[in-house]
């Protein structure tokens, strides 16, 4: 017969080993239970980098608009002879030295006509906000610099995007290359728009605008 001594030592151990067993087993399905609540690190946020980190904005890229009185597109350093007839075949200079011949005046007195006697201007009317800016006896430009073509034996050449179509003869005593080696200008007298040329101010040309 076993000691009573021995038996409740016995006893004892069991009871405190199953006790230690469901304690950790307690612990372990708490572990399990708190992992299964969080996000895995794919789906975790991230922290905002830096205020230094930040992709630095696009600038606004703006449209580029001309200015002056070859806002039109065409520069003061354009190829002569540099525009086309209406065929699409480039004016060269033997062409647009005949065109202007034929449109020379035999006598410019009797033959010029101001938009008065012909009955009032019937063309397109420039903006005034746009005319003061482009047009005028300080904004001139030389012919040969510009799109340029021959319409009925007359000359039409483009000036800030306005075909400008010239209608009377040039005077005879004009330079034979006026429109090559003269500054002129595009100005409105009341009754229509003229052509000047600063060597002859006194020449009003009548021209037509359209586009």
């Amino acid at each position: 017969m076993r000691p009573t001594g021995v038996i409740s030592a016995a006893i004892l151990s069991m009871f405190f080993g199953a006790a230690t067993i469901a304690i950790a087993q307690h612990d372990q399905q708490g572990n399990d239970r708190n992992r299964s609540n969080q996000a895995p690190p794919s789906q975790q946020a991230h922290p905002a980098p830096p205020a230094h980190q930040q992709p630095a904005a696009r600038p606004v890229q703006r449209q580029q608009t001309y200015g002056g009185a070859y806002h039109g597109g065409v520069q003061t350093s354009g190829p002569t002879y540099g525009g086309v007839h209406h065929s699409g075949v480039p004016q060269q200079q033997a062409q647009v030295h005949s065109g202007f011949v034929q449109s020379r005046a035999g006598s410019w007195k009797d033959e010029h006509q101001s938009w008065t006697q012909r009955g009032g201007y019937n063309g397109y009317k420039i903006p005034e906000a746009r005319f003061r800016l482009y047009f005028g006896r300080d904004h001139f430009f030389r012919i040969s610099g510009l799109p340029l073509l021959f319409v009925g034996g007359m000359p039409r050449f483009q000036y800030d995007g306005y075909w400008v179509t010239i209608v009377d003869p040039w005077p005879e005593n004009w330079g034979a290359n006026w429109y090559e080696t003269d500054d002129v200008y595009l100005d409105n007298t009341g009754d229509g728009y003229y052509l000047y040329d600063r060597n002859y101010p006194d020449y009003p040309i009548a021209v037509t605008v359209s586009f």
